[in-house]
């Protein structure tokens, strides 16, 4: 069968269902609304059944007072009859209005053929044996004419009936008949409204069925069919949910767990230890050589490396412990019932062992080597922040040594952590007060000595330790996220300076500032960087923006490409620093992309006695020459090094051997002195020949 018949016969079905679908709502709906219209017609007999009830049962009580009363007058003392009358006249012009009450609300006609119907109540009020109508209206009338007579007697104000009170016929046997017919009208109301409840239960019964029955079929002919793709999509739903209940808490590379489940689960470990009396160990590990594999092998190299420490991980640990994916190549092992120190100790160089194995991947091997720093609860912290924090302490420690091994957490990093968040305060504090200071190093010419640029340094001159160096600070803001507030205060402050120099006529060659990839990564960073710029008056071709190689790696990822061909089309030129130590593709060093290159003091020191860096450096200079890129050895510190990068041709050095980094006094003071001598005019004195 082709394709458009099946999708035919399929609309048509769907169609069919839908509106048998409908109709069989509409259906039930018209039976709902009519059992809700029975009901309510039920309700509403009901009610006026109750209220004609109501009044039959006061007209017999109010039929046996009036006589009471009557009879209680005639016996009375001459001075309790009024009371007695106004009570008697009450009660019968009471009994008179609920008797037009009644028939009002009954509707009986006397001269209808109903009372010829014993059932009937027509029978009750005009027909024997009751004549209700009859002894009402009588016992009204006689009520009245009592009233009246009474009221003559008692010289009351009446104009009424001037008889005696004795014509009167006013006994216990028009009461009695009365009451006889009230009872029997009562029974005939009652009678009538179960007679008529019982149709309507009757009907509504009737329609309570059908209504099933219609609900039976559609459930067999409809809500079936519909139920079935509804129970198909519901356990689609629910495998979906599992889904993603299972990605909430779980790395979608590795499927180890992440850090939300670590962060909602770490403080029922930790209370479990301890109502165990039992030492738990958290085990924070990083791979070493992450960033290398990512940028020689490809990222696909990089997950397949996460995927497989992922995998040893899981091997090397036990069902009750716990293993996370920070992030990055960042993962946590937290052991529970970790034993003593020397059991974590061999646990730890197994599970290390284990991972830093070779990993075979498209042919090639991989050595990722893996560092690990260790914290134990109880003894180094009590809860999951500070256990977390000091393994991650232990971790760096442990990288510090060279990586491939592991560290525990000691009081000597307590100290250095201490330390750290103290130091934290000051920078925040620093940052408040813009207490950063920005010092120069010039960059000069070996061939003529003229200065082509000049490099600003942020120091900070802590006022109670002094100055402290950025090779400690630096690394701590970053961490804490800091740098882009610092970077914005040195570029700030630097670029105000240059302005003020160039207003001045002092030649400096280029404003060179470092931008990190953090900075660069705040999407107002141009904007920022141009405003500054235009405030201070400096022209864009006078500043140069350092970025490493590692920012370029990330272009792909950040979108910091984009961003940097904005900054360079405005006229900022850009240079790659350090370059030479990272992973950048030659791909980017180009003069559509950078202005100038920066050979790393790494290959400049001791150039004349290292073979192997003055070829490094020749290559580079080579290169860059070719590509007709500048280039600037930096580093520089003694006469034999200046020697030999001018030899090779490398004409652009910064170093100790020029200058020190200095403050902008100092700097001003330097730059003033190697600029140009004006020549002046002397005025010759006495006589011209």
């Amino acid at each position: 069968m082709s394709q458009q018949p099946v999708q035919t016969v399929s609309g048509k079905l769907i169609l069919l269902i839908k509106a048998g679908y409908w109709l069989a709502l509409l259906i039930i709906a018209a039976m709902v609304a009519a059992s809700f219209v029975l009901l309510q017609q039920t309700m509403a007999t009901q009610q006026h059944n109750n209220t004609l009830l109501d009044i039959v049962g006061t007209q017999k009580t109010l039929s046996q007072r009036i006589v009471f009363l009557a009879s209680a007058t005639g016996a009375a003392a001459r001075d309790k009859r009024p009371a007695l009358v106004s009570a008697l006249k009450q009660a019968t012009a009471e009994f008179e209005t609920n008797y037009d009450l009644l028939l009002e609300q009954t509707g009986a006609d006397p001269q209808s053929p109903a009372k010829l119907d014993p059932k009937s109540i027509e029978s009750v009020l005009f027909a024997k044996p009751f004549h209700l109508d009859y002894f009402s209206v009588g016992l009204i009338a006689n009520g009245d004419r009592l009233i009246s007579a009474l009221e003559s007697q008692l010289n009351l104000d009446n104009d009424g009936y001037k008889g005696g009170a004795e014509r009167v016929n006013l006994d216990a046997s028009v009461a009695n008949a009365t009451l006889s017919g009230y009872a029997a009208l009562g029974q005939r109301i009652s009678a009538d409204a179960d007679e008529r409840s019982e149709k309507l239960l009757a009907l509504h019964r009737t329609l309570f069925y059908a209504t099933l029955g219609v609900i039976l079929l559609v459930a067999l002919f409809i809500f079936r069919p519909m139920s079935n793709a509804i129970l198909r999509k519901t356990r689609e739903l629910v495998e979906a949910r599992n889904s993603m209940a299972f990605i909430a808490v779980h790395d979608g590379l590795t499927g180890l767990h992440n850090r939300t489940f670590l962060t909602d689960h770490f403080d029922t470990l930790i209370k479990g230890a301890h109502r165990r009396r039992e030492r738990l160990a958290v085990v924070q590990l990083d791979l070493d050589r992450f960033k290398q594999i990512n940028d020689t092998l490809g990222h696909a190299a990089g997950d397949y490396v996460l995927v497989v420490t992922a995998q040893r991980m899981r091997d090397s640990c036990r069902a009750s412990d716990l293993c996370a994916r920070l992030g990055g190549d960042e993962f946590v092992m937290i052991l529970n019932g970790a034993g003593s120190t020397e059991d974590i100790n061999m646990l730890a160089r197994r599970i290390l062992a284990h991972i830093n194995e070779p990993i075979v991947f498209q042919g090639t091997t991989i050595l990722p080597g893996a560092s690990g720093g260790i914290a134990v609860y109880p003894i180094d912290a009590d809860n999951a922040q500070d256990l977390l924090v000091h393994a991650d302490l232990a971790l760096y420690s442990a990288k510090k040594l060279g990586g491939g091994n592991f560290s525990f957490f000691s009081e000597e990093l307590r100290r250095e952590l201490d330390y750290r968040k103290q130091l934290e305060h000051d920078i925040k504090v620093a940052i408040s007060e813009r207490a950063f200071q920005v010092y120069f190093q010039p960059q000069v010419s070996l061939t003529d000595g003229t200065i082509s640029g000049i490099e600003a340094l942020v120091r900070w001159n802590h006022h109670e330790r002094g100055m402290i160096s950025p090779g400690e600070f630096i690394p701590v803001a970053e961490k804490c996220g800091f740098m882009p507030e610092i970077g914005r205060i040195v570029i700030g402050k630097a670029i105000n300076e240059a302005a003020e120099w160039n207003r001045a006529g002092i030649a400096f060659g280029r404003l060179a500032v470092n931008v990190s990839g953090t900075e660069l990564r705040e999407h107002d960073f141009d904007a920022f960087l141009f405003e500054t710029l235009e405030k201070a008056g400096l022209p864009p071709q006078k500043l140069s923006l350092e970025i490493v190689e590692s920012v370029i790696l990330d272009d792909e990822k950040t979108g910091i490409a984009a961003k940097l061909r904005h900054i360079r089309a405005a006229g900022v030129h850009l240079e790659l620093d350090d370059f030479g130590t990272g992973y950048a593709s030659l791909s980017h060093v180009n003069p559509n992309e950078i202005d100038r290159l920066k050979i790393d003091r790494r290959f400049v020191q001791n150039i004349h006695e290292n073979g192997d860096n003055s070829k490094i450096v020749r290559a580079i200079t080579e290169l860059a020459r070719g590509l007709g890129i500048s280039i600037v050895a930096e580093g520089a510190e003694t006469e034999a090094e200046l020697d030999s990068l001018m030899a090779i041709g490398c004409d652009q050095v910064q170093g100790y051997s020029i200058a020190f980094p200095m403050p902008q006094d100092k700097a001003l003071e330097w730059l003033t002195a190697r600029m140009p001598k004006k020549a002046k005019l002397r005025v010759l004195q006495g006589s011209l020949a």
